[in-house]
């Protein structure tokens, strides 16, 4: 709020997932201003109407689109963006079941990203199964 001198940012993602981070980024906006939440949240988070709609707030909510995903293919290809350090676990391919219950449960695992490997024939990638992006999986 200091950087904005009191007034709030035109626009906060909530991408943790927690009740916490989502209430703060609706606190944070300015009147007119856009709460992206992109965080998978496993908790119900509470929408305080009695203090947004006053300031005329826009919350948009969804899963991770398809859109950008040739231009963070382009970043990662080129070397100006390193994906491995949104891995935070790794799998083998027969611990599907595991790596989904990881991810599912994040709040108390910490995942961010969930990386199943498989062995190297005709997967590429260095055996890395890449189904799954959206959900948090790589």
């Amino acid at each position: 709020m200091e950087l904005t001198d009191g007034l709030g940012a035109d626009v906060a993602l909530e991408a943790v997932g927690v009740p916490e981070t989502f209430e703060l980024a609706t606190e944070l906006i300015r009147p007119g201003g856009r709460v992206a939440n992109l965080g998978v949240h496993g908790a119900p988070a509470v929408l305080h109407l009695e203090k947004l709609w006053i300031r005329d707030v826009t919350i948009t909510t969804g899963l991770v689109d398809t859109y950008t995903i040739p231009q963070l293919m382009r970043l990662v290809a080129s070397g100006r963006l390193d994906p491995t350090i949104f891995a935070t676990h790794h799998f083998a391919l027969g611990d599907t079941m595991s790596a989904y219950d990881t991810f599912a449960d994040a709040a108390s695992t910490h995942a961010l990203k969930v990386v199943l490997e498989g062995s190297e024939s005709g997967r590429g990638m260095n055996g890395r199964i890449g189904a799954g992006a959206a959900a948090g999986f790589a």
